[in-house]
């Protein structure tokens, strides 16, 4: 016996169903490819209800667009390439243009406050200036005294020597003056020129470096009472309290 076909069995039914479908699928896919232009700059999603048919259209941003831009659409799962024209493209970046064109212009109104911000200015007067110059260089000259100091030290033992004026020999005046003259300070050679080698100042205001002066001898202050001297032939070099009476003292540089 020949088999019978039921026509209108559910499998052939779906069979006709998918035949009549496939023709529509594809034209809405070709009508969207044409139409992509209406959807630039934006993904657009078509679903043809009860169909199981996704479509989507991707355009690029007109800024990151290439002469021709692919289109990816999904038909029942399965992807369709296409791509975007120059005349597409060209209303991408018309329509940037426009954007642009019509984005707001920031304006500042006329009666507008400004504010500034102020800050306060001080003003020296000569005085003032006088006194921190003075200050500037009272520290300097004791620092320059405290280095006459350290290097009168180092000559202690040198013996004393009538006219010397060297390590190897050195009088009061000579020992001195070679002191001062390794701080940049050049000293008369004799005790009484070196008497007016500086302005005099009191005992209580004395400062280690200042020289200590005498009728016919003079040496260096240590501070503390104490001072450093070549005193006498036969002796040498020594550091020792002040002996002198009432000597008087010179701030030198």
């Amino acid at each position: 016996m020949e088999p019978s076909f039921n026509l209108t069995s559910p499998t052939s039914g779906r069979g006709r169903h998918r035949a009549v479908r496939r023709p529509v699928l594809a034209t809405v896919a070709q009508a969207a490819s044409e139409h992509v232009s209406a959807f630039a700059g934006r993904t657009a999603v078509v679903a043809a209800a009860g169909s199981g048919v996704l479509l989507s259209l991707v355009a690029a941003p007109s800024a990151q667009a290439a002469p021709a831009t692919e289109l990816s659409t999904s038909l029942a799962g399965k992807p369709v390439q296409g791509t975007l024209d120059s005349a597409s493209l060209d209303a991408l970046t018309s329509q940037a243009r426009q954007a642009v064109a019509a984005a707001p212009v920031v304006t500042v109104a006329p009666d507008a406050d400004l504010k500034v911000e102020k800050t306060a200015v001080s003003v020296t007067s000569a005085a003032e200036n006088e006194e921190y110059r003075a200050q500037v260089a009272a520290e300097e000259s004791a620092e320059r005294g405290s280095a006459v100091v350290s290097i009168g030290m180092r000559y202690l033992g040198v013996p004393y020597l009538w006219g010397g004026s060297t390590p190897a020999g050195m009088d009061c005046s000579g020992f001195t003056s070679y002191v001062y003259a390794q701080v940049g300070i050049n000293l008369p050679r004799t005790s009484s020129e070196q008497r007016y080698a500086g302005p005099e100042v009191p005992a209580s205001q004395a400062r280690p470096g200042d020289l200590i002066w005498s009728p016919g001898h003079i040496a260096i202050y240590a501070g503390d009472g104490m001072q450093i001297e070549a005193p006498v032939p036969g002796q040498t070099v020594r550091y020792t309290s002040i002996w002198q009476s009432n000597p008087t003292f010179i701030r030198v540089g």
